[in-house]
């Protein structure tokens, strides 16, 4: 039975891909929280204007469709 064994710069490059990796996917998600909290801010700020009368709800919906997703 023959056994693995890792040197020191093998582990150190499993390391730093893992660490990429990591890294990517966590910088993913934020991208992504922040691109849904901003949409919600924006639907927010629409309808506070439909509600005091600057802006019609249509001229809203048309504002929150022209946005779309993407």
């Amino acid at each position: 039975m023959e056994v693995l064994t890792l040197g020191a710069e093998e582990v150190a490059g499993l390391f730093m891909l893992t660490s990429v990796a990591i890294f990517g996917i966590s910088a993913g998600v934020a991208h992504s929280m922040y691109k849904t909290r901003q949409r919600e801010q924006t639907k927010r700020e629409i309808a506070a204007y439909v509600a005091e009368g600057s802006m019609t709800p249509e001229q809203g919906e048309r504002l929150l469709r022209a946005g779309g997703e993407q």
